[in-house]
């Protein structure tokens, strides 16, 4: 999900006839808060498999992470991106022509470190249970 909606959907939907800046955003808002939101009750679903299953202290540590991951995403990154778009949504056209904001890169690159926690994860968990 992570990978088809950050890497896919996101630059792409920009890429549509019609879409603009303000449209695409409005529809990544509404987009990227189901995916957090289904992130978050996944997440809960892990901690519960790591409480009635086989663990390990790298299955934990690596839950942990893809928390604390999320946690930073969610507390820190995501309020100011909508900051951000509700300037924009609210029709500020100095927002709409300034460049990508640095939360928007520290969102990607933590999607990137999360993707790559999330793989780590699974495949370790599928080794564990093995």
């Amino acid at each position: 999900m992570v990978l088809a909606i950050s890497f896919l959907e996101a630059p792409l939907k920009f890429r549509a006839p019609g879409v603009t800046l303000r449209l695409g955003l409005g529809i990544g808002r509404v987009v990227f808060a189901a995916l957090n939101r289904v992130e978050v009750a996944l997440l809960v679903v892990v901690a519960i498999a790591l409480a009635v299953g086989p663990r390990t202290p790298v299955l934990i540590g690596m839950a942990v992470a893809v928390a604390v991951v999320l946690g930073v995403q969610l507390g820190l990154v995501r309020p100011a991106l909508n900051r951000r778009s509700d300037r924009v949504l609210a029709g500020s056209d100095a927002d709409v022509e300034a460049p990508r904001s640095r939360h928007h890169l520290v969102y990607i690159a933590l999607e990137i470190v999360k993707v790559v926690l999330l793989g780590a994860l699974g495949a370790t968990a599928l080794a564990t249970i093995a």
